[in-house]
């Protein structure tokens, strides 16, 4: 038997041997786990199923199995203890009548944990009454643990929502609607619809993707065995450590060069851009207004930040809050979500153009993916992900529209943004995929 199946049975001596008032027990890993975690997420039969890593890479998590579950977090303060954690995220329509199938939120307290923490791992268990549940999973957790293979896929088609013809009239649409101040700006996306030859596992999908896209969170979310939601986004919604607040305004986006020269020069016209500069500071504005209600002080950071990823380069402004006391993480995601970066601003009539208008629901796309506990929490923003499904893929990009934008330069950037994951499959463009 492995080192690491090991730790599970002595976990479950512990869960055993705990008094009647425990709520987590905690088995410390002397060594590594022999497999990656996202491997061993694959190979288990346990759902709701989570992975996570954070943007620093401080921090990599799988969750399994559910002690409860939450349609509301809120509700989550009162059952769990000071260093229990509830992960899982909030649609970014579910549960309206445009998307009444998808949930609004869905949340669970994990039976199983297996956590790293900078080079220190653990394997955790949360406990309610019924202890031998946990116990059961403990028990029929796999240990083969193959590692996963490479995709082994082609693209056969691909169905945009909206087609190219009907993204220039939306984005006429909405100039037109800027014109007559209904609102400042507004994100529109596109959902990406792509037929593959063979199917592939989400967990293949992310692990590459993790492999090849740094500076980003990594989210797998599987409620069930036929769905998984998955990510590597660069944008985080926040992040809370007690009274302390950190969030930003990611926004404003140009490609990579083709080398060091080119690439700089992009960075350079990205910076001073005014379309660009106009869309990120629209974003940092709406950030500090729904922030200052709850907190002492809001600061912004001074400079703008370029953030370069694999495929695009993003404009970034840091901003830290002090916060009042007694506000949770609950009350930041209302407050936060959805951002003016992937809804737009004014918030509440830029989200009914995209309800009226968008051909298509986007669920957990552009919603918020991450952890809640007493002390802390954190989410990222759900963007660049792809909802998998045996032989399909759905891929989601937005863009920001505002006063100037072009139609067909922004379908391109949709493309860039979806090139992310996009190019792990196939290294064809959306474009060049026979429909």
């Amino acid at each position: 038997m492995s080192y690491f199946y090991q730790a599970v049975n002595q976990l479950i001596h512990q869960i055993q041997q705990a008094p009647p008032q425990a709520s987590r027990c905690i088995q410390v890993l002397d060594f590594p786990p022999h497999f990656s975690l996202l491997d061993w997420l694959a190979a288990q039969p346990v759902f709701p199923k989570f992975y996570w890593q954070d943007r620093d890479d401080r921090e990599e998590v799988v969750a399994l199995g559910a002690c409860l579950t939450f349609s509301d977090p809120a509700p989550a303060y009162q059952v769990i203890s000071a260093d229990q954690r509830i992960w899982g995220g909030r649609s970014f329509d579910g549960g309206t009548a445009k998307n009444p199938h998808c949930q609004e939120a869905f949340f669970f307290l994990p039976q199983i944990e297996l956590i790293r923490e900078g080079a220190a791992w653990c394997l955790c268990a949360n406990l309610t009454q019924a202890r031998d549940l946990t116990i059961q999973t403990l028990q029929q957790l796999r240990q083969e643990i193959p590692a996963l293979a490479p995709m082994a896929t082609e693209v056969v088609s691909v169905a945009h929502a909206p087609q190219h013809g009907q993204w220039c009239q939306l984005v006429a649409q909405a100039l037109s609607a800027m014109t007559a101040q209904q609102f400042d700006k507004v994100v529109l996306a596109r959902q990406s619809t792509f037929e593959l030859t063979q199917s592939i596992q989400a967990a293949q999908l992310l692990k590459e993707s993790r492999r090849h896209n740094d500076q980003s969170f990594h989210f797998l979310l599987a409620i069930d065995q036929r769905h998984s939601f998955i990510g590597s986004t660069p944008e985080r919604l926040y992040q809370r450590h007690g009274e302390a607040l950190f969030t930003e305004a990611l926004a404003g986006t140009i490609g990579r060069g083709e080398n060091a020269r080119q690439d700089q020069a992009l960075s350079d016209w990205l910076i001073q851009d005014e379309k660009n500069v106009t869309e990120n500071q629209y974003v940092v504005d709406d950030i500090v207004d729904r922030l200052t209600p709850l907190a002492r002080s809001v600061r912004v950071g001074a400079a703008t930040q370029l953030v370069k990823l694999r495929r695009v380069q993003h404009l970034q402004r840091l901003i830290e809050a002090e916060l009042n006391s007694a506000i949770n993480g609950v009350q930041l995601l209302g407050a936060l979500q959805p951002t003016a970066a992937v809804a737009g601003l004014p918030r509440q009539a830029a989200k009914r153009f995209i309800e009226r208008y968008e051909p298509f629901p986007r669920g957990w796309y552009a919603g918020s993916i991450g952890y809640i506990s007493h002390q802390r929490a954190e989410f990222c923003v759900a963007i660049r992900s792809a909802l998998v499904t045996d032989k399909q893929v759905k891929l989601f990009a937005g863009a920001g529209i505002v006063s100037g934008s072009v139609a067909e330069h922004e379908w391109l950037e949709l493309d860039r943004k979806m090139s992310t994951l996009l190019s792990l499959i196939t290294e064809m463009s959306p474009e060049e995929v026979v429909s």
